[in-house]
C-alpha cells in the first residue's frame, strides 16, 4: 500500500458519506455524529440522492457532484446501491472506500454474485475497498471517528498504543469499551468485514512506522489472506510491536474432513492456530487475557527456538489466591518454580520468614510495601523465571496505595512482572493500568494470557513456496505410488512385492515370513475399513487364506468393486509408531500433522500440527508435544526410539510443500511409520496420498 492510500485510509483529509441518514436514530446518520464529536477537522461531504441537507449539514445529492474528490469514502447503502457507489468511486479515482452493508458472500449464491460484481469493479482500479461488512474504522489520534459502531457514541474516547482490528464489527466496540474500562488506550481500530480487498494484514501494514502505534490486538474467525497477515506480522516483530489475536473455532463442529487422518485430526482451527504462532502472534483463548496480553508483552519478548524452558515466579500475600493462578498455569501446561537458596536467604534477610516452595507467601508480612519490594527485586535478580506474578489479596481493595504501590514502583523499571488481584479493586487496577504493567481480574485470564505470551515464538520467514494447484478432489494414489514419493522424498519404507489377485497365494516370495498382505487399489484408500489387511501371515497355506479372506471381505462391503492386486510386506517390528501426515489448508497452505499411529489416531486427537516446511529443531519441538510418543525417550526401561530418525521423517515429509507443482501431492500421510531402537531408524509400512487434479481434470 503506498503513502496517499495509507493516508486516505488513516488520515483522510476529506469524507463522503455516500447515503448518509438525516434521522438521528439511524446507524447511516452515526458517521457524521462521531466524526463532529471526536473534532474531525478535515472536510466531511453528506452524500443523499433526495435531501439538500443532513442532520442540519449541507449535502450533496451525488458522488459528481462534489467540490473536490474527496479520500475516504464511507458508503452507507444497501448492497446493490452499494455497488453504484462503489463503481462511481472506481471512475472518479477516489483512492479508499468502506462498504458498511452486508449481503455479499455469507447471503448465498446472490450474495456471491455480488462479491463477484464487487470485485470485477475494483479490478484494475485504484480504488481500494474495506468491506463488505464493515462497520467503519477509526483513528483517535487524528480525531477521526468513521465508523456505524454504536460503541463509538461513547464520550472521550481515550487515545493510546493498541490498533485493533477485527473482522467482527461489533467486536471493535465492544473492545473499545472494555479496554477503556480497564484504562487502555487506541490508536485506531478497523472493522474488515469480508476483506474482499483489504485484509487485516495490510491494513495493519499501513501502520507499522506510526510511532503512537505500539502494538496490534486482532479478533479473528477465519485466516484470509495469510502471506500479507504474516509480512505484517514480520514486520511488526521487526519493529518491537507485539501482535495478539483471539480467533473463534476451538470446538469440534469447526474440524475438516478429509480423505485422511491428518485432516480429521488438523481441523481448521488447529492450522491457524499454527499459523498464528509461525507469524509469531500470541494467542489467546479469554477474552479478558487477550485485552491484557499487549501489555504482557512488552515485558516478555518473543522466544527463539533454542530458549530454555520457561518459568513463572508466584510471591503473594494469599495463599489461597496463588494456588488458583498456580492452578490455571499448570492446567496449561507452565512451570511455576520457587525461588532457589540464594534468593530465599536474601528474602529472608530482609526480615520476612519464608518457606522453601512453589510459591512465595510472604503472608501478612507482605503487605508492608517495603518487604513486598524486596522480595520482587530479589526475584528479578534471579535468571531463573521469565515472569513474576504478585498475587495480592483484600488490601487491593482496601487500602490500593498500599497493596499495589510495591508493584507499581518495581514496574516502573521495566520488569517482568504482573499482577492478579483476588478482590474485586478496580483503584488498584487503575494505578497498575496507568504504570503499565499487566493486571488482571480472575486466575483464568492472568494463566490465558501468561501462556499466550510465553508460547510466542519469532515469527518466521516462509519458504518460497511453488503456487498450489486449486482444485478438489484430485487422484487419490495407489499405496506403491505414495512409497514412490517417500522415497524420492527420502523417507524409508518397507520391502514390497505385487501380485495379480491369482498370483498373490502362490507367487515366490522376495523376503521371509511373517508378512502382511493388502489388496492394492487407489480405490482404497482406508483398506482396513474393507478388511483388506491381514497382518502376521507366517505360512503358504495362511497366505493362500488371507488372499482369499481379503477379496470376499472387500467383495461383501464393496460389491462395486473389483480386487486385481495384492500388495505383500515383510512385518516390521519397532519400539512405536507415528502418523505422519501433510496437507494443503486453502487459505493458510501447506501443514504437517505428528500423531501416535494407529487405526484409531483420529479418535485420541494426541497431535502436534506446524506449517510446512519445518526445521529439525522444530520437529523436535512436534515429538514432545504429543504425549504417546513420550515413551519414545525411553521411560521406565523401555527401549529408546531413534528419535534422530523420527525428526529427520518430519522434516524431509515437511518438505513436500517444495516440490514442483506438477507433482506435488495435496495430502501424503505415512501411518504407521515404525519407529525402530535409537540407531536403527524409521520405516513406513503404509502411505496415502492424493494428487491435485488442474483445470483440464489432469
Amino acid at each position: 500500500m503506498d503513502r496517499a492510500v495509507a493516508r486516505a485510509l488513516l488520515a483522510p483529509r476529506s469524507i463522503a458519506l455516500v447515503g448518509a441518514s438525516d434521522d438521528p436514530t439511524k446507524t447511516a446518520s452515526r458517521p457524521l455524529q462521531y466524526l463532529r464529536r471526536a473534532g474531525f477537522t478535515g472536510r466531511i461531504y453528506p452524500v443523499n440522492a433526495h435531501r439538500d441537507t443532513v442532520l442540519g449539514e449541507r449535502a450533496w445529492r451525488s458522488l459528481d457532484a462534489l467540490p473536490e474528490q474527496p479520500d475516504h469514502a464511507f458508503i452507507l447503502l444497501p448492497a446493490e446501491a452499494a455497488l453504484d457507489a462503489i463503481s462511481a468511486c472506481a471512475r472518479l479515482g477516489i483512492p479508499v472506500a468502506t462498504v458498511l452493508a452486508s449481503g455479499f458472500a455469507e447471503a448465498g449464491e446472490q450474495g456471491v454474485a455480488r462479491e463477484q460484481r464487487l470485485r470485477a469493479l475494483i479490478q484494475g482500479t485504484q480504488l481500494r475497498v474495506i468491506g463488505p461488512s464493515s462497520l467503519g474504522i477509526a483513528n483517535l489520534h487524528h480525531n477521526l471517528v468513521l465508523t456505524a459502531n454504536a460503541a463509538f457514541a461513547e464520550p472521550n474516547l481515550r487515545p493510546g498504543g493498541i490498533f485493533c482490528a477485527s473482522q467482527s464489527g461489533s467486536m471493535i466496540g465492544a473492545l473499545l469499551t472494555r479496554g477503556s474500562a480497564r484504562g487502555l488506550g487506541f490508536a485506531g481500530l478497523v472493522s474488515v468485514g469480508g476483506e474482499v480487498d483489504l485484509g487485516i494484514g495490510e491494513l495493519c501494514t499501513a501502520t507499522l512506522d506510526d510511532p503512537q502505534v505500539t502494538s496490534y490486538l486482532l479478533f479473528l474467525e477465519t485466516i484470509r489472506h495469510a502471506e500479507k497477515l504474516r509480512e505484517f506480522a514480520l514486520g511488526a516483530a521487526e519493529r518491537g510491536k507485539p501482535v495478539v489475536a483471539y480467533k473463534l473455532g476451538r470446538s469440534a463442529e469447526a474440524r475438516e474432513l478429509a480423505l485422511s487422518h491428518t485432516g480429521a485430526l488438523a481441523g481448521e482451527d488447529d492450522v491457524a492456530d499454527a499459523f498464528l504462532a509461525d507469524c509469531g502472534i500470541a494467542r489467546a483463548d479469554t477474552l479478558e487475557g487477550l485485552l491484557e496480553l499487549p501489555t504482557l508483552l512488552k515485558c516478555i519478548p518473543a522466544r527463539r527456538t533454542d530458549a530454555k524452558s520457561p518459568s513463572v515466579a508466584v510471591v503473594t500475600t494469599t495463599g489461597g489466591g496463588a494456588a488458583m493462578v498456580v492452578d490455571q498455569l499448570a492446567i496449561r501446561n507452565v512451570s511455576v518454580i520457587g525461588p532457589d537458596d540464594a534468593t530465599l536467604a536474601r528474602i529472608q534477610a530482609t526480615g520476612v520468614e519464608v518457606q522453601p516452595g512453589r510459591i512465595l507467601d510472604l503472608t501478612l508480612a507482605g503487605t508492608r510495601s517495603e518487604i513486598m519490594k524486596a522480595a520482587l527485586a530479589e526475584l528479578e535478580r534471579s535468571d531463573r523465571f521469565d515472569l513474576i506474578v504478585a498475587v495480592v489479596g483484600s488490601s487491593a481493595r482496601f487500602q490500593p496505595e498500599l497493596a499495589v504501590q510495591p508493584i507499581v514502583e518495581h514496574g516502573r523499571d521495566g520488569a517482568r512482572v504482573a499482577a492478579f488481584l483476588v478482590p474485586e479493586a478496580p483503584e488498584a487496577l487503575r494505578m497498575l493500568a496507568d504504570a503499565g504493567i499487566p493486571a488482571f481480574r480472575t486466575p483464568e485470564s492472568c494463566a490465558d494470557a501468561i501462556s499466550a505470551a510465553l508460547r510466542r515464538r519469532w515469527p518466521r520467514a516462509r519458504a518460497a513456496i511453488p503456487p498450489e494447484i486449486a482444485a478438489r478432489p484430485g487422484r487419490t494414489l495407489d499405496e506403491m505410488e505414495g512409497y514412490s514419493l517417500l522415497k524420492r522424498l527420502g523417507i524409508p519404507h518397507a520391502p514390497t512385492a505385487t501380485f495379480s489377485l491369482s498370483e498373490a497365494g502362490s507367487a515366490p516370495l522376495p523376503f521371509d515370513y511373517p508378512i502382511a498382505i493388502k489388496a492394492l487399489d487407489a480405490n482404497l484408500p482406508h483398506k482396513s475399513d474393507c478388511g483388506a489387511v491381514i497382518l502376521n501371515v507366517a505360512t503358504d497355506a495362511e497366505r493362500v487364506q488371507a488372499v482369499q479372506t481379503i477379496a470376499a471381505s472387500v467383495r461383501a462391503r464393496r460389491p462395486d468393486f473389483t480386487i486385481r492386486r495384492i500388495l505383500v510386506q515383510p512385518m516390521m517390528s519397532g519400539v512405536g509408531e507415528a502418523l505422519l501426515g501433510y496437507r494443503v489448508d486453502p487459505q493458510v497452505g501447506p501443514y504437517i500433522v505428528l500423531a501416535a499411529g494407529g487405526v484409531l489416531t483420529e479418535v485420541y486427537r494426541d497431535r502436534s500440527v506446524r506449517i510446512a516446511p519445518v526445521t529439525e529443531e522444530t520437529a523436535a519441538e512436534m515429538i514432545q508435544e504429543v504425549k504417546a510418543l513420550t515413551v519414545l525417550a525411553g521411560i521406565r526401561g523401555r527401549p529408546a526410539g531413534d528419535l534422530a530418525a523420527l525428526k529427520a521423517a518430519i522434516v524431509a515429509l515437511s518438505r513436500t510443500a517444495l516440490l514442483p507443482t506438477t507433482d506435488r501431492p495435496s495430502e501424503l500421510e505415512v501411518n504407521p511409520l515404525i519407529v525402530k531402537p535409537a540407531g536403527e531408524g524409521v520405516v513406513a509400512v503404509d502411505v496415502l496420498g492424493r494428487l491435485p487434479l488442474d483445470q483440464h481434470g489432469n
